[in-house]
């Protein structure tokens, strides 16, 4: 073997040596790697636990408010209310929509409560129609008298029909209500009670408050309807359900009143007399129209109707000892249409005044056996016309 071999064998064989005599480091890399494992689980351990315990406690929050709020729906909306709310259920409606129209009314709390509250407790066959309920009942109660169908209180509906006076009215109010006519009549006369009310409807009752020799200032101005009524209402609060019905109504007119040569207080009174002595649109606007005519050739309106009030009787016939009653209100002797309305006019009437039909009439009669309503321009024709129809 030459030495240059020999030499190669030396160099491999010390390599191999030093490769052999190399430390090993294995096992310490895979401590390190546990070790690092271990650390890793703890933290992911430690974070799963943070989670939980914050899912537990937004839990424990969630089902708390949950109860507090299904807890609280259960209970009346307001304990001590006195309130009434009118609620129409219509035919058909589930114990869910029921639940709606009751929170939209602000009766309940919650339409959900109402709705599981109503099926875990076996609670149907609920009737549509009229109530009147209160936030103060419980969801016992209303279940009561929606299955009953009977309203939650004694409710009475009180009708004032068109062309009513005061003194009308209050007989109603006297048979429909816990009222008397001699405390509707009083309250009529209270001006405090007026002076109340115009100032919450300045634009309709500013008129009313300045006119003189006016038997009741409220008079023209109880709209003619059908008003809901129940035992828990002050007689206050019943005539204003009038006064405000009327002020909704003119809304639509105010501004024809203010472009006319009529104040809202004119208004009313001639209405009071058209709605009187015209049944038909077509009369009312005619009868209208002729007032106007009179007014301004400075005639007298010679109603009759303003002579019933004046003397403060309901009868068919007028005689002529009656055209002498001495009163503010006697359109016979006075010229221009006296302190106020004689009555309470409907809609229809008021929107005659405002838009008459144009005619050159002075004078009218009615048929009263037909209703119809004959015209005349001069009053030898009006004559004429009383001697033809009043006859039969």
């Amino acid at each position: 073997m030459s030495d240059k071999n020999q030499s190669e064998d030396n160099q491999t064989s010390d390599k191999k040596q030093k490769t052999n005599n190399k430390p090993n480091n294995k096992p310490k890399d895979v401590k390190k790697r546990k070790n690092r494992r271990n650390k890793e689980d703890r933290v992911v351990h430690k974070i799963v636990l943070v989670i939980i315990l914050a899912l537990v406690v937004v839990g424990l929050i969630f089902g708390f408010s949950t109860y507090n709020y299904v807890k609280s729906s259960i209970k009346p909306l307001e304990p001590n209310s006195e309130e009434s709310v009118a609620v129409t259920i219509p035919n058909g409606s589930s114990n869910k929509q029921i639940g709606e129209i009751l929170e939209n009314e602000n009766v309940i709390n919650s339409s959900m409560v109402f709705n599981y509250y109503m099926k875990f407790n076996n609670q149907d066959g609920f009737q549509a129609g009229e109530y009147v309920f209160s936030p103060s009942m419980t969801l016992d109660e209303i279940a009561n008298s929606l299955k009953e169908g009977e309203s939650a209180f004694d409710q009475a509906r009180i009708a004032v029909p068109e062309g009513y006076d005061v003194e009308e009215i209050a007989a109603e109010i006297d048979q429909q209500t816990e009222f008397s006519e001699d405390e509707f009549l009083d309250l009529m006369k209270d001006e405090d009670f007026f002076d109340e009310l115009h100032e919450s409807y300045p634009e309709l009752l500013d008129d009313a408050a300045e006119a003189e020799d006016v038997r009741y200032r409220l008079e023209g101005y109880l709209f003619p309807a059908t008003y809901d009524y129940q035992p828990d209402m002050s007689l206050e609060e019943l005539v204003e359900q009038m006064v405000a019905t009327t002020d909704s109504t003119l809304e639509g007119h105010y501004d024809e009143i203010k472009n006319s040569d009529l104040n809202v207080q004119e208004t009313m009174t001639i209405a009071s007399l058209v709605e009187k002595e015209g049944v038909t649109e077509e009369d009312r606007k005619d009868i209208a129209q002729v007032f106007f005519n009179r007014t301004e050739a400075d005639m007298p309106l010679q109603s009759d109707i303003s002579i019933l009030y004046a003397l403060g009787e309901h009868k068919e016939t007028v005689t002529y000892e009656d055209l002498e009653v001495d009163s503010p209100y006697n359109l016979y002797q006075n010229v221009g249409y006296g302190p106020g309305p004689f009555d309470n006019p409907s809609e229809d009437s008021i929107d005659a005044v405002l838009n008459p039909t144009d005619n050159d009439y002075y004078y009218f009669v009615a048929d009263v056996s037909t209703g119809e309503v004959y015209y005349a321009e001069t009053y030898e024709e009006h004559n004429e016309l009383i001697d033809e129809h009043m006859d039969n």
